[in-house]
C-alpha cells in the first residue's frame, strides 16, 4: 500500500518530460505493485528482472519516493583534465589525419577518452571547433578619421543638407531554372530547382537617402567609370540645389579623373570614402541585402531585361514604403571593437 500523496507524487513524475528515465520506470513499478501487478507480470512489462522489480518496491517501502533515487557510487569518481582537453582541441591536428579541426571522436581517441568527456568540456567551455567566423581588419592609415568623419555625418547631419549612400551592386545574374518552381502551400515552402540557365548579367547602381531611405537606382550592362560618372549626375539632379553628402566605397572607378572633375566641378557635392575594408560603413549596402531576399534571390529570369525590370519594379514599390535608416554606433564604439579584436591575447 502506498499513501495518496506518494501515490500522486509519482504519477506526476510519469507525467514529466524531464524526468529521467530511469525514475520513471521506478515509479511504474511501484504503482503497478501497489495496483496488485506481480513482481513476475511487471518485470515483462518493462523487459527487466524479476529481482530488479522486488529491490525498488523493497527501496520503496524503507525510503519512501527518496529511494528511489540512485544512491552514490563507490569508487573514485571519473576525472577529466580539462585543461589537457582544452590545449589539445586549440592545437591543430598532426598533418597524418588530414584533417582540419578536430571532432570529439577524433581527439577523444587520441587522448585516449570516451568522446562524450571531450564533448562535455566543450560544452562547459564553449568551444566548437566544427564553427569559423570571418574577419577583416582595415590596413586604411585614415581609418579612425574616415569612421569618425562618416558615423558623425550619420549620427548628425549638416542641416539642410542630404547624405546619400551610393554604391554598385554588380554582376547580378539574370537566372532562369531548368523547371518550373513549386509555390508554396501550407506545410511545403517555395521549392525551385537547383540547377539554372545563365541569361546575362547587369549591374546596379544604388544612391540610399538615410533620412528617408528612398533609392535613386538605375542599371548599366557595364560598371566602369563612364556609368558611374552617368549614375552620379542622375543623383546630383535627382536632388537639385541643396548641399549633397555622398558616401561611398574605394572602388576604383569612384577615384578616376573624370569622376574627380566632375565633382570639382560641384561644389555642393561632398564625398566620404570609407575606410578600405569598411565597406559595412556604407548603409546602401542594407539596402541591397534587401533587394537581394525579397526580390532577386527567389526570381526567374528569362532574360536581362526581365531582371531589370524586375529590379525597377522592387525600386518603385519600395520608394512610397520606404523608411529613415538609423545608425545607432558611435564612432568610439566601433573604434573600441576594432581594437579589442585588433589587442586579442588568444594564442592558438
Amino acid at each position: 500500500m502506498i499513501s495518496e500523496a506518494d501515490r500522486a507524487l509519482l504519477e506526476s513524475w510519469l507525467r514529466m518530460p524531464s524526468m529521467p528515465a530511469g525514475l520513471v520506470t521506478r515509479a511504474r513499478i511501484v504503482l503497478w505493485a501497489a495496483d496488485g501487478v506481480s513482481m513476475t507480470a511487471i518485470a515483462e512489462r518493462l523487459s527487466i528482472s524479476r529481482p530488479t522489480s522486488a529491490l525498488w518496491c523493497k527501496r520503496f517501502r524503507e525510503f519512501g519516493p527518496d529511494g528511489l533515487a540512485d544512491l552514490p557510487r563507490s569508487g573514485r569518481p571519473a576525472t577529466v583534465d580539462r585543461e589537457k582537453v582544452i590545449t589539445a582541441t586549440l592545437t591543430p591536428p598532426p598533418a597524418s589525419l588530414g584533417v582540419t579541426h578536430w571532432s570529439s571522436r577524433l581527439l577523444a581517441k587520441r587522448l585516449k577518452l570516451d568522446h562524450g568527456q571531450v564533448a562535455k568540456v566543450w560544452r562547459e567551455m564553449g568551444i566548437k571547433p566544427w564553427r569559423e567566423g570571418t574577419f577583416k581588419f582595415s590596413t586604411d592609415p585614415e581609418l579612425e578619421a574616415k569612421v569618425i568623419d562618416i558615423v558623425g555625418l550619420y549620427l548628425a547631419p549638416p542641416e539642410n543638407a542630404v547624405v546619400v549612400c551610393v554604391d554598385e551592386k554588380s554582376q547580378i545574374q539574370a537566372l532562369d531554372r531548368t523547371q518550373p518552381t513549386l509555390p508554396m502551400a501550407p506545410n511545403h515552402p517555395f521549392e525551385r530547382t537547383h540547377d539554372y540557365v545563365r541569361h546575362g548579367t547587369t549591374s546596379l547602381f544604388a544612391a540610399l537617402n538615410i533620412a528617408n531611405g528612398k533609392v535613386t537606382g538605375q542599371c548599366y550592362d557595364r560598371h566602369t567609370h563612364v556609368e558611374f560618372l552617368s549614375f552620379l549626375k542622375k543623383v546630383a539632379k535627382a536632388y537639385p540645389e541643396v548641399e549633397l553628402h555622398l558616401v561611398m566605397d574605394n572602388y576604383a572607378t569612384h577615384k578616376k579623373q573624370e569622376v574627380r572633375a566632375w565633382l570639382a566641378e560641384n561644389p555642393r557635392i561632398t564625398v566620404h570614402f570609407t575606410p578600405t575594408s569598411a565597406s559595412w560603413l556604407n548603409m546602401v549596402e542594407i539596402w541591397f541585402g534587401i533587394i537581394e531576399r525579397q526580390a532577386i534571390h527567389r526570381g526567374t529570369f528569362r532574360s536581362v531585361c526581365d531582371l531589370t525590370t524586375a529590379i525597377r519594379a522592387f525600386i518603385n514599390g519600395w520608394n512610397p514604403r520606404s523608411h529613415p535608416f538609423v545608425w545607432v554606433k558611435t564612432a568610439e564604439d566601433i573604434l573600441a571593437k576594432i581594437d579589442r579584436k585588433k589587442t586579442s591575447a588568444t594564442r592558438h
